[in-house]
């Protein structure tokens, strides 16, 4: 037996994948939203992971790096430009595909937990993120 618990937010970012060829070659934004699980093998104190602490780590990560700004890959020629007006900028390892940024956000939610009460055992398991109401990707522990 297994318990989990989830921890959504809701950012606003845009992307670009050039390296694709259609509509998603230029830069463009979505309404983004990610699912954090975690799960442990058995409770501690009643819980998996103390539900405040790790909302508010994550949700502050998601706002200072992601949310009203922009994502692209470090061979993007976009990078330096916006860089130089200004531009709140995440580089993605590789391109920032809904498949990368659920990886990415997997391993920052890792890095979270790492100093939140939590249940012996406990680990992200999986995460889920909506770039549209239609289109979205899991990332899913190993």
């Amino acid at each position: 037996m297994s318990h989990c618990i989830s921890v959504a937010h809701s950012f606003e970012t845009a992307h670009r994948l050039p390296h694709l060829p259609g509509k998603c070659e230029s830069l463009h934004g979505h309404s983004w939203w990610a699912e954090v699980t975690v799960t442990a093998p058995r409770l501690a104190a009643g819980m998996v992971v103390e539900f405040g602490p790790f909302k508010s780590a994550l949700r502050r990560w998601i706002d200072d790096h992601l949310d009203h700004g922009v994502m692209l890959g470090p061979d993007d020629p976009l990078v330096g430009v916006l860089r130089q007006h200004g531009t709140k900028l995440y580089e993605v390892t590789g391109w920032p595909t809904v498949e990368n940024v659920a990886a990415m956000l997997a391993e920052v939610a890792a890095e979270q937990l790492a100093d939140i009460v939590r249940a012996p055992g406990s680990f992200v398991s999986s995460v889920v993120v909506r770039e549209t109401a239609v289109n979205r990707a899991a990332w899913t522990a190993p």
